[in-house]
């Protein structure tokens, strides 16, 4: 999973990315400060590693792993070149899902680049750069199909009418993760690298003393939380400040820390959450005393892909899955014992993966 950290320029969104990634990328209070995109991979929280590296004795813990991009900030014009547009949009065509940061809070000390923070501006200011971008795109592609129109081609012709309503809808200022297409439209999609159509996930960035802030008693806060229902996407509110203070602190001490302030979790946690619901994303694990660990797949694969993302022969090979629960396997204490009580079950080519399935995969090639 790889997640573009995007906003205008001052948001929060190095500072942010820092806290998340703890990888130290620059955050400065002046426009264009991150050029290049800062990458950092990151751990996914999962708290049924431990038991079971306890339960195996395991040598190693490994984790999934998300990847996050800090791009640089957008400004008004970036479709066609200003700022670092260009670089800002090439670097999000190559992202599985945006995570757009919107400064909400006021600080007369920190530049904002159009003078003071209103996220319905903000979040608009973003979301038609990428329209804007897609148009472009869109406008190549279609002049493309026409051709292939004049020569009776009737599967173009179905393409071009599909290219058409969506220029149309892009041109009405929507985006195109909104639009609603037929299923037997799907292969169009393919196609199509929209950087309007990318699953979004909103992040309020607030004030230390906002962190509670809600869309009842926050107005910065209520208009992020619109727009994200709007786009059928999610907001969380977060405060930069308060993530990047819980990065410095020893592991140890991360937990109580969270819970003075009245937390649940880190925002990271939150974060990569809201990013695997939003890419339909769950995780199996596999467990022995070499290593335990977690593997991302889609939700709905079924076995022999999920043996794949191990390696292709598994995939190619594939005999049967042995398959255990992960609260069977704890509650049973051992292998041995979950297949004593019948909790193991062979599986084959037609099971559907399910999020916290513990598997061995048998396969021969």
């Amino acid at each position: 999973m790889k997640i573009g950290i995007v906003g205008l320029p001052n948001v929060g969104k190095s500072t942010l990315f820092n806290a998340i990634t703890q990888a130290g990328a620059e955050a400065a209070n002046y426009p264009f400060c991150t050029i290049e995109p800062n990458i950092g991979i990151v751990n996914v929280p999962d708290e049924r590693l431990e038991p079971l590296v306890k339960l195996y004795n395991a040598e190693k813990c490994t984790p999934a792993i998300v990847e996050f991009v800090d791009i640089a900030g957008l400004v008004a014009g970036a479709s066609k070149g200003e700022g670092l547009g260009n670089k800002f949009l090439s670097h999000i065509r190559e992202c599985d899902a945006i995570l757009q940061v919107v400064r909400c809070f006021e600080n007369e000390n920190i530049v904002h680049v159009n003078g003071s923070p209103d996220p319905a501006r903000d979040i608009d200011i973003i979301e038609t750069e990428l329209i804007l971008s897609d148009i472009e795109f869109l406008t190549k592609r279609i002049a493309k199909i026409e051709k292939l129109c004049k020569g009776g081609n009737k599967e173009a012709a179905k393409e071009l009418d599909f290219l058409e309503r969506l220029l149309s809808w892009l041109n009405d200022n929507h985006s195109a993760r909104s639009f609603v297409s037929d299923e037997s439209e799907a292969d169009y999609w393919q196609e199509l690298y929209l950087l309007s159509a990318k699953p979004i996930l909103f992040v309020a960035n607030v004030s230390e003393d906002d962190i509670h802030a809600t869309a009842e008693n926050n107005k910065f806060v209520k208009a992020v939380s619109e727009r994200a229902k709007a786009e059928k996407a999610e907001a969380l509110v977060i405060s930069a400040e308060i993530e990047a203070e819980i990065a410095s602190l020893p592991d140890e001490d991360k937990a109580m820390f969270l819970e003075d302030l009245g937390l649940k979790q880190s925002g990271l946690a939150r974060i990569i959450k809201a990013g695997y619901k939003l890419l339909g994303l769950m995780s199996y694990l596999t467990a022995g005393p070499k290593e335990v660990r977690a593997w991302t797949i889609p939700i709905g694969c079924t076995a022999p892909k999920a043996a794949g993302k191990i390696h292709s022969d598994f995939e190619r090979g594939f005999i049967r899955a042995e398959v255990v629960n992960y609260a069977d396997l704890l509650a049973a204490g051992s292998l041995a014992k979950a297949k004593e009580k019948g909790l193991v079950r062979s599986e084959g080519k037609e099971y559907i993966m399910r999020d916290g399935d513990v598997v061995l995969f048998r396969f021969n090639v």
